[in-house]
């Protein structure tokens, strides 16, 4: 079964709204950290079938130069 991304990050900001006990709602900027954050983290902790789950879920391209991955949109 496949996520959206954004489905999932809501579940986590959900359980961290739960486990933090924060009521305040978060700003649209504080979302995208998260979302940047998370794709980290699970790029980096995450089992092999959450990482292809996220590279799946890009809707860019990624390009590897120089030893750095960049997202490139898709016009």
């Amino acid at each position: 079964m496949k996520y959206k991304l954004e489905d999932e990050i809501k579940r986590f900001n959900k359980f961290q709204k739960v486990l933090l006990g924060s009521k305040a709602d978060n700003l649209p900027s504080e979302i995208e950290i998260n979302i940047r954050k998370y794709a980290k983290y699970l790029l980096k902790q995450g089992s092999v079938t959450e990482k292809r789950e996220l590279l799946g879920n890009l809707r860019s391209r990624l390009t590897y130069k120089d030893k750095i991955i960049t997202l490139v949109k898709e016009a």
